[in-house]
């Protein structure tokens, strides 16, 4: 039985499988918590976009804030991708798995100096910049180090992508981005400052997106811009539509990325922009139903108003469901023969907010496993140590093979750089 996500993910009997490897199984040998990975998964969902560019001067790269994993950052370099990234932990992480710098794009409202400096240092293929304080801070910094920055100008075009208000950034009052109408003189300014070298346009309107209408939209009032810029004698050679396309975690049906990728070409051809490289940024799209989280429960607590199954896994391991009132599918490891409880299915930390789902109709008992599905994004990345809890262990699965790719984090590791007062 193959269920909502990932095919890669699916019941063999009353068994829920990752590609050739039983989740209960897995729980047992690594423990719980536990994040489970199919790579199929994630080079399935790679190679919709790679089929829509196939033929394009094109480069994809991978938004890895969606999950940082080395071994998930590894599995999209072998595949051919570059990289998003938006801090300086998240550029050491790249070029830590041999990843060449001049496949890196720096995005991000609030880069530091130092920052900067390490990633100019490093030659990154190119610079976000959304802000005209950002700009500056830039040519100051490149200057001083006797190096060029390459720059594209994120453009907040006020397009509505239609998603939740915490991960939308396309509206004008979002934090990210220069606006649309102050976009030339921030593009006159680029080319005017020492040390920068303008190559390119920005755009990122949100997350989950199920709709290709607000990239088109968007895209428009990009190419609009393009032209202007260029018919003042600036020359932009890519144009970056970012990612934010979204997956199916109920009953989402958002385009699939070649639908979506060769909807946008047909738009650039079509205006005479066809001749330019282009840049996906993809994150949640490409890990998003490739991953679960899988928990043990430890008691099922009836109530008067509520019934509760409460597991091993808090907020602590998935921030998506106290954060964003995310819904996210959850189903028993190992089917059972009995009827379905109503339960709300919470963790032991010491929230309310502390819930993975309410309202679930489970057949579950203490020592069961339960699997979190479409978990692969914007879970383990957002993990917290609250309550002195250790971050969940890691397993990459690939056929019937499958690698522990992050060690549980021991409880000694979550004070090693604390340190006592003075005696006395």
């Amino acid at each position: 039985m193959t269920l909502p996500g990932s095919p890669h993910i699916a019941y063999r009997g009353d068994d829920l499988y990752i590609e050739g490897r039983s989740v209960a199984a897995l729980a047992r040998e690594h423990g719980t918590p536990l994040y489970a990975y199919s790579q199929a998964s994630m080079l399935d969902a790679l190679a919709s976009y790679q089929r829509a560019l196939t033929g394009r001067d094109h480069l994809i790269c991978y938004a890895m804030k969606a999950n940082s994993s080395l071994a998930v950052l590894q599995t999209f370099a072998r595949a051919g991708c570059g990289f998003d990234i938006v801090s300086g932990g998240e550029l050491e992480r790249v070029l830590a798995i041999g990843v060449a710098a001049k496949k890196i794009v720096f995005s991000g409202v609030g880069k530091t100096r130092a920052e900067m400096r390490r990633a100019l240092e490093a030659g990154v293929l190119c610079f976000n910049v959304e802000s005209e304080a950002e700009l500056t801070l830039l040519s100051e910094i490149a200057a001083a180090v006797g190096k060029t920055a390459r720059v594209s100008l994120r453009i907040n075009p006020d397009v509505d992508a239609g998603t939740h208000p915490y991960i939308s950034t396309g509206l004008k009052g979002n934090k990210f981005g220069i606006a649309h109408e102050d976009a030339l003189a921030n593009y006159l300014r680029a080319a005017a400052l020492p040390g920068l070298e303008v190559v390119g346009i920005d755009c990122h309107i949100g997350s989950q997106i199920t709709d290709a209408g607000p990239y088109l939209d968007a895209l428009d009032r990009l190419l609009e811009l393009v032209e202007a810029i260029e018919a003042r004698g600036i020359t932009i050679h890519h144009l970056d539509l970012g990612g934010g396309l979204g997956i199916t975690y109920t009953d989402e049906v958002p385009p699939s990325a070649e639908t979506l990728v060769r909807s946008l070409l047909e738009r650039i051809d079509a205006r005479g922009h066809g001749h330019r490289k282009v840049m996906f940024e993809p994150g949640r799209s490409l890990v998003g139903n490739a991953g679960v989280l899988v928990s043990e429960v430890l008691y099922v607590k009836p109530g008067e108003q509520k019934n509760f199954c409460i597991v091993d896994a808090a907020m602590n391991d998935l921030m998506r469901p106290a954060m964003y009132q995310a819904w996210m599918n959850i189903v028993p490891c190992v089917k059972r023969a009995e009827p379905a409880v109503l339960l709300d299915v919470v963790g032991p930390v010491c929230e309310s907010g502390d819930w993975l789902g309410k309202d679930r109709e489970l057949a579950v008992r203490a020592g069961d496993f339960v699997a979190v599905l479409s978990a692969g994004a914007y879970s383990m990345s957002m993990a917290s140590n609250y309550n002195t809890r250790g971050r969940a262990a890691e397993v990459m699965v690939a056929g019937d093979a499958a690698w522990l790719i992050r060690d549980r984090e021991p409880v000694a590791a979550l004070f090693a750089g604390e340190h006592l007062l003075p005696t006395g």
